[in-house]
């Protein structure tokens, strides 16, 4: 990490109300008085007029000043709380610049200085990430979850429960000479039975790709069976065009939608046949067999009992007398009267929502849930030997998962991906 001192703006771009100027480094102080006369207590707002090097007053404005390590980078901080208006926070930024040791701030770099100065591990700056990108209730409730350390203090309890059992096993060994050597006690067991089980209700939770990505809602049936008709009306749009010719929609349509704070995503498709189809045709077929694999839902349009397992059987075109009914329909709708489709949404909706994370409740990432299940093999490998010696080994490879967990042991790649997701001034 560079030693430079960094500065950006951190709120949003101008014009706007009130612009914040975020300043953090060790040179963070000197830049602050030289702009600002001098600085007001720690953690107390003041009223500062700033100046340029010249002498001309740029801006009358709030400066905050917060000593480090106490701060949110762990570096000394400076705000200020500028007027909003392009001009303003332009001469501010660009007198900042002209100071010899200060510099504007990469994406993320104030997020990435507090991970490495130990105010946030990487869980929670995972987290924060999230929090900024949330577009839904249940996102943003997931992600301040996170954010706010579920994971990293459940992480920490694991691992106190780790080292105790770790502890047992020393013991254990320190007294090799012992006939008792092979046997650890039976609360050893039953503590790693426990633990296990704990870990496994973690891994049993909905992921974070699921909140991100929205649940996914193919539908899909025969050319002509009101798909794209169905797809348009569910996502109040004409993202799909609809004609009585077999063979309109040659390729996979999504749409991305929020309904009562949880995200959906609708795939609409081409219609599934197996003759007559030119090659396009053909092509967009073989994506609509493949969406079929990844749904999480499909809602089938074509003949009762012919679409995939577990797909919804949906009796479409119901304001037409002539229509194929369905004796065991989920929902039965007409696009063209709007019939039906309010209740087939709340039925997507209550089905979505009970595959999601539970609101505030903290959702693993693919990086997450790949190192707690890690932990958990950890933990089922010491319960499946008897030697103390391995034993201590795996209880061993459970701590490093946790270490990876929270960032005591990681990589620069895989740092500068995740504070890259990170706008400038964050």
């Amino acid at each position: 990490m560079s030693d430079d001192t960094i500065f950006a703006l951190s709120s949003g771009a101008p014009p706007a109300a009130i612009g914040v100027i975020r300043i953090s480094g060790s040179g963070a102080g000197d830049a602050g008085r030289a702009l600002a006369g001098d600085l007001p207590e720690p953690r107390r707002a003041a009223v500062r007029s700033l100046r340029n090097s010249e002498g001309e007053l740029l801006d009358e404005a709030l400066v905050l000043w917060f000593p480090g390590p106490g701060s949110a980078t762990g570096e000394d901080l400076l705000e200020f709380h500028c007027h909003g208006g392009r001009a303003i926070v332009a001469a501010v930024k660009r007198t900042l610049a002209s100071r010899v040791g200060l510099r504007e701030a990469e994406p993320g770099e104030f997020t990435r200085r507090a991970f490495a100065n130990g105010r946030i591990d990487l869980a929670e700056a995972e987290g924060l990430a999230d929090l900024l990108e949330a577009e839904t209730e249940l996102q943003r409730a997931s992600a301040l979850a996170m954010a706010g350390g579920t994971l990293s203090r459940q992480a920490n309890l694991w691992r106190e429960e780790l080292l105790a059992l770790s502890a047992i096993v020393e013991a254990s060994l320190d007294f090799s000479d012992e006939d008792d050597v092979d046997e650890l006690p039976p609360s050893f067991t039953s503590r790693l039975r426990e633990f296990s089980g704990e870990v496994a209700q973690w891994l049993s939770r909905p992921t974070a790709e699921r909140l991100k990505d929205g649940y996914r809602i193919v539908l899909a049936g025969p050319p002509n069976a009101g798909k794209s008709s169905l797809f348009n009306a569910l996502t109040e749009s004409q993202g799909a065009i609809i004609s009585p010719h077999a063979g309109t929609t040659r390729d996979l349509i999504e749409r991305s939608v929020a309904i009562s704070g949880v995200p959906l995503t609708f795939v609409d498709t081409a219609g599934l046949r197996e003759e007559g189809a030119e090659e396009i045709e053909a092509i967009g077929i073989a994506r609509a067999r493949d969406a079929l694999e990844t749904a999480d839902c499909v809602l089938w349009l074509g003949e009762e009992g012919q679409g995939p397992p577990q797909a919804w059987e949906i009796e479409t075109k119901v304001d037409l007398p002539d229509r194929p009914g369905k004796a065991s329909a989920v929902s039965r709708v007409s696009a063209e009267t709007g019939s039906g489709i309010g209740e087939l949404v709340e039925k997507l909706v209550r089905t979505a929502r009970d595959a999601m994370p539970r609101p505030g409740e903290t959702a693993l990432n693919r990086r997450q849930r790949r190192l707690v299940s890690e932990l958990g093999i950890a933990l089922a490998g010491a319960g499946r030997v008897s030697d103390p010696l391995l034993v201590a080994e795996r209880l061993r490879t459970g701590r490093l998962a946790l270490d990876a967990l929270v960032g005591r042991t990681s990589t620069e790649d895989m740092l500068d991906g995740l504070f890259g997701r990170f706008c400038i001034g964050k």
